[in-house]
């Protein structure tokens, strides 16, 4: 059940108002207004929204035993596409046109009659649709947390994710804003003075966030300190330590594995993608990084806290993919504590990447980040 079990993806949004704690019946009855098939938001081209329970891509069935846990609204966004299969008009209209234009003395079809045969053929695959014999259904978990104010999405899709926002938005008459590395960055000092100072690693002419050529049309364009991010921690992983403290006296192991992306920021040199138990130690990699290419997408190992985790992190989005959770299974706990240890898990997790980024955030806005960037940029240039 989504967040409940396996490996976990998401992208994480501020949810806007007061606490929504205790989950009510009648916010779930919202849920039950929305839900796909019912109210849920039917659009124009064919795809329809709502929620489902969660369990499989037909529940729709919804109560706070089932979908409460842990002070968390455990629930699916599921999407239905009818769409009629192309050859299938296609071949309803050449039959009609065949009984509409036996007769011509011509032999040919008409253009009305051509019209005509494709209204015709048009009414009979819709009739056909009717019953659903070709809807396409699709969901991914979505889990909101009452203690933190988070929403998580488990999908990658940027289409399905403005999907999700629409459809909270109608639910529950509140906004999302999306957490990622400008929003982040935003909110732990002034936004104007943090673009003021961004430095450029790699030498030219360039120095402004507009020049990554990603954050073109980027929702935020501080979401390139994200880049910056992770060359920070490659070369404190390899140059000063591989152990993080944080703000809240603990300190987190950090360890680049198996998958690490590269881009051009000009976007004229293409995209480098390695995968290796230890990709950042590959030569290829750190001659990616020093032509100027910027890391996009990094596989970690993170411990804090004696607990480990493995995920790949997208360093604008500040979106984790693959992550994999302890198991509470092996802990000998009942089925509705490991339930809610999944959801601590989530947590501890989000809380970690959170602190690891201001540790970065808090080296950049310190008087001694120019320092810092002269450290960097003598590595880079090192044989």
């Amino acid at each position: 059940m989504g967040f409940l079990n396996g490996r976990v993806t998401f992208t994480r949004y501020r949810v806007g108002g007061d606490s929504p704690l205790p989950f009510s019946e009648e916010l779930l009855e919202l849920v039950g207004k929305h839900a796909i098939g019912k109210g849920g938001i039917a659009a124009a081209d064919g795809i329809s929204v709502g929620w489902s329970g969660g369990d499989h891509v037909l529940d729709v069935s919804f109560d706070l035993a089932k979908n409460l846990v842990n002070d968390s609204l455990h629930l699916a966004m599921r999407t239905d596409t009818d769409k009629i299969p192309g050859t299938l008009l296609k071949a309803y209209t050449q039959i009609e046109l065949a009984g509409i234009a036996k007769n011509n003395p011509s032999g040919r079809p008409t253009k009305a009659q051509r019209q005509e045969a494709k209204e015709a053929a048009l009414a009979r695959a819709q009739a056909d649709a009717a019953d659903g014999r070709f809807r396409r259904m699709s969901h991914f978990p979505v889990l909101w947390d009452g203690q933190n104010g988070i929403l998580y999405a488990g999908t990658a899709s940027n289409t399905a994710r403005e999907r999700l926002l629409s459809l909270f938005r109608e639910t529950f008459d509140r906004t999302l804003e999306p957490i990622s590395a400008g929003t982040l960055a935003a909110a732990e000092g002034d936004a104007d003075a943090i673009g003021a100072a961004t430095l450029n690693l790699f030498g030219g002419e360039q120095s402004e966030l507009a020049a990554v050529a990603w954050a073109e049309n980027a929702p935020n364009v501080m979401d390139q300190l994200g880049n910056e991010f992770l060359v920070w921690l490659w070369h404190t992983i390899q140059n000063v330590s591989d152990t993080i403290p944080l703000s809240d006296s603990s300190d987190v192991a950090v360890m680049v594995a198996k998958t690490l992306t590269l881009d051009c920021p000009l976007g004229e040199t293409g995209r480098d993608s390695l995968t290796d138990d230890s990709p950042t130690r590959l030569p290829e990699a750190f001659r990616a990084l020093q032509s100027g290419k910027l890391p996009r997408k990094v596989g970690l190992i993170l411990v804090r806290h004696g607990i480990q985790y493995e995920l790949t992190l997208q360093a604008e989005s500040m979106a984790v993919s693959g992550a994999a959770f302890p198991k509470p299974e092996e802990q000998g706990l009942s089925s509705e504590d490991i339930r809610s240890a999944r959801v601590d898990s989530l947590r501890h997790l989000s809380q970690t990447i959170d602190l690891l980024y201001e540790a970065y955030l808090r080296r950049r806005n310190g008087s001694n980040w120019s320092k810092e960037v002269s450290r960097i940029k003598k590595w880079l240039a090192a044989a």
